[in-house]
């Protein structure tokens, strides 16, 4: 059995290995069009590489995909996150666990995963092609001819493709799958830090806050935990989150928006109006920048107030029951406009792609073109951060390596 890989990302090597895994007296051949190998690998996580999540509840992992969770909370039973741990491991790449559970190789070196994949590949005979661009795919009666860009022998015949390809930025780079009567979702992206570029609070840089909600005004999108200023804006795991359940709603608002920010983690107006009515009974002749609630960094308290109006000599026991309405709208209810986004750092992923309508979650073979498979985030997949779309691609082309016909 002849196999073809289009694409030497993540997903495309994972789906090599796994079909000769599979199927060791098959031939395999990874066809990647540029020159280099595992791109995505070497930079994510910092150059870490956060491989995946600890995550076992299949109900708290699926609801880590804004697209995709109910299409692989079935395929995380064939390969789970453990899976994942125990192939790493068992091949030589010891892993760690760190305490939110993103899990890194123990060396904290994203070579020793691509080190990994080469070695493997090597090992079982995978043959690797570079610059080596797919244009178009024909169905040949139970075969397939992949068609290449620019190439003396542009065309190949093969009983089985996968296409693990990964996220394109534009729909024009979806056509050759389109062509096949695929349905295609318009991809956009996701995961990214917001711009704001109007507001004072940039001059924060660095300033984190543990535990916050974010939110998009006039929508129910929201999510929580860390957020970090930065010079140019607003990142963290909050906003990034945020950004990706709100791509396609950001991506409508040309990504100018108002974004909500409750600085305290507790969106009970009253809980936080108890906890500072307290502050002040006990502490009245304090001032107020020298007493903080909630543990809040000491930049951002004093910006806080400078934001509300609060002379910065006033004391606790001067204020008001409107000053302290006032104060806890500017802890919960802190608004910003943003305008534009940033990619966060170089790690570009998409919602969007080839629809999951049109693919067989079973053994992700393509419904409209037999022999035809995909893997990773080709497909109208993405997750938040923290190991999740790796999960995805290694559980996805680990389906697709079986090459099971539906």
């Amino acid at each position: 059995m002849d196999v073809a890989i289009i694409g030497g990302g993540a997903a495309g090597f994972f789906a090599a290995i796994s079909v000769k895994d599979h199927h060791p007296e098959s031939t395999v051949i990874i066809y990647e069009k540029s020159q280099q190998l595992l791109g995505k690998v070497k930079i994510s996580g910092g150059g870490r590489c956060n491989v995946t999540n600890s995550c076992t509840s299949l109900d708290e992992l699926a609801a880590a995909y804004p697209r995709g969770g109910r299409f692989l909370k079935k395929a995380f039973q064939t390969f789970s996150t453990q899976h994942t741990m125990a192939w790493f491991e068992s091949r030589g790449v010891p892993l760690l666990v760190q305490a939110d559970t993103c899990v890194f190789p123990e060396s904290q070196y994203s070579q020793d995963i691509i080190d990994c994949f080469l070695d493997q590949a090597e090992d079982l005979g995978i043959e690797i092609k570079r610059g080596m661009g797919i244009e178009s795919i024909k169905q040949n009666n139970q075969k397939l001819e992949l068609i290449f860009q620019k190439t003396d022998q542009n065309v190949r015949v093969y009983d089985k493709v996968i296409v693990a390809t990964g996220g394109s930025p534009r729909r024009e780079g979806l056509e050759w799958l389109e062509n096949l009567q695929h349905k295609i979702v318009d991809p956009v992206p996701s995961l990214f830090t917001f711009n704001l570029p109007t507001e004072s609070i940039t001059g924060l840089t660095g300033v984190a806050v543990e535990r916050t909600i974010v939110s998009i005004q006039g929508s129910k999108l929201k999510s929580e935990g860390p957020l970090l200023i930065t010079h140019w804006g607003f990142s963290g795991p909050a906003i990034l989150k945020l950004s990706a359940f709100a791509a396609r709603v950001l991506n409508e608002k040309v990504y100018e928006f108002k974004i909500q920010v409750n600085w305290v983690n507790e969106p009970n107006h009253e809980i936080v109006l108890a906890e500072l009515n307290r502050i002040q009974m006990e502490h009245g002749q304090k001032l107020l920048t020298n007493l903080k609630p909630f543990a809040l960094p000491d930049r951002l308290w004093r910006y806080l107030l400078y934001k509300a109006g609060f002379s910065l000599p006033k004391k606790w026991g001067e204020l008001g029951k409107k000053g302290l309405n006032k104060l806890v709208n500017s802890l919960i209810n802190d608004v910003y406009s943003a305008s534009g986004k940033t990619g966060f750092k170089e790690e570009f992923v998409t919602c969007g792609g080839v629809s999951l309508e049109s693919i067989d979650s079973k053994t992700m073979e393509s419904k409209v073109c037999k022999n035809l498979y995909f893997a990773g985030e080709i497909m109208d997949i993405d997750g938040i951060t923290g190991g999740f779309n790796f999960q995805a691609a290694w559980t996805t082309a680990f389906i697709a390596g079986k090459l099971q016909a539906s």
